[in-house]
């Protein structure tokens, strides 16, 4: 009988869902520490070797195990498991996710898990202060995310790459409509609340790494390219129309400076500018936000911020030169450069915003209750 079905009012469920992809032995002791401790749990096996079979019997003692019948990625697996749980549980419940690798106490999964009672519009996130003996990789790899995060959704989040998460039930449907199957998905979430102004709350947690965290099966420069493959792809659209506006800067600059004088200056970055930014404007409604809007309205609002970042563009430029007698090709680079992050929050959030798809059912082969 499902769990919604349920008429009398009862305590919401706590719900760990782990996503699991060739775990060590270690997670049967976290499953059986979660049930004594009074939680449900589900246990999606992304697509682990037969040789794992036996751990994953052992794991259905304790939870309903799902199954991938290949590697999916992280994100696949939570999407499986939030899926099932939206069958079965109450949106009123809580749902925990966790790492299978030993990083996450039940402690602390409690703790996360009270919060999201008490702040139930809030996305919580058990946050690692990575003080002591952190691997390097970790280190560096949390620095980065939390920088472009800040950069690009001006909020401030200590631990972007934590799996220690929790939040009603009645997340899930957001969730489920949004992109990215591997970790990166994860930062997704992030970008779509902090976009969408939705609440997020760290609880400090302890900083775990078992072996310099040798059991991670997230590969350092592949996963990276996955988390920040939109920042990636505007850097080398802006890069392509930075090259496009800088060649054409420089040759109307000396096609027209023996005719106009100090007009040249104006001519050649208005011109440049035009040509270039019908480009970026192409490459980045198609390729880089795979936009879902409206030609003519994002047309529209992209030719309102081309002109508006054109004026600020040519009045810095005239500063650097005229006023402060900076090189013309110098302060080109800094004036592009200075309004580069600028220009990608604004097109992100107003101009191609945050395309979401109908969800994929991904089909559930198999569950043990």
């Amino acid at each position: 009988m499902s769990r919604k079905a349920e008429t009398t009012v009862r305590k919401p469920e706590r719900i760990a869902l782990i996503p699991a992809y060739e775990p060590e032995d270690l997670l049967l002791e976290l499953l059986f520490q979660l049930k004594r401790s009074g939680y449900e749990i589900v246990v999606v096996n992304d697509g682990s070797n037969a040789m794992y079979d036996g751990l994953f019997e052992k794991a259905a003692a304790f939870s309903a195990v799902l199954r991938h019948n290949r590697n999916k990625g992280k994100g696949a697996a939570l999407k499986t498991g939030l899926e099932y749980i939206t069958k079965v549980y109450s949106e009123q419940d809580i749902v925990v996710t966790m790492d299978a690798d030993g990083q996450h106490t039940v402690s602390d999964a409690r703790k996360l898990a009270e919060a999201a009672s008490e702040h139930p519009e809030s996305l919580i996130l058990g946050s690692r202060r990575f003080s002591g003996e952190v691997p390097a990789r970790s280190r560096f790899g949390n620095i980065l995310t939390r920088l472009v995060y800040r950069i690009f959704t001006g909020q401030q989040v200590q631990d972007t790459q934590t799996g220690l998460r929790a939040f009603r039930a009645s997340h899930i449907p957001r969730m489920l409509k949004l992109e990215g199957e591997r970790y990166e998905y994860e930062m997704n979430v992030l970008m779509h609340y902090a976009r969408n102004k939705i609440p997020i709350t760290e609880i400090p947690i302890e900083t775990i790494y078992l072996n310099d965290n040798a059991s991670s099966h997230f590969h350092t420069w592949k996963d990276s390219a996955r988390i920040y493959r939109e920042i990636l792809k505007f850097g080398a659209s802006s890069f392509i129309s930075f090259l496009l506006d800088y060649v054409l800067y420089a040759v109307i600059l000396v096609l027209t400076e023996w005719f106009t004088g100090a007009g040249s200056l104006l001519i050649a970055n208005i011109g440049a500018r035009i040509i270039s930014a019908s480009v970026n404007y192409t490459i980045n409604r198609t390729v880089v936000f795979e936009s879902k809007v409206s030609a003519l309205k994002s047309m529209l609002q992209y030719t309102f911020l081309a002109a508006f970042m054109l004026g600020i563009n040519t009045w810095l430029l005239s500063t650097l030169v005229n006023t402060l007698g900076v090189n013309r090709m110098l302060a080109k680079l800094a004036v592009e450069a200075s309004l580069f992050v600028f220009n990608f929050i604004i097109q992100r959030t107003i101009i191609f915003p945050s395309k979401t798809k109908k969800t994929e059912r991904l089909h559930i082969e198999e569950a043990v209750s």
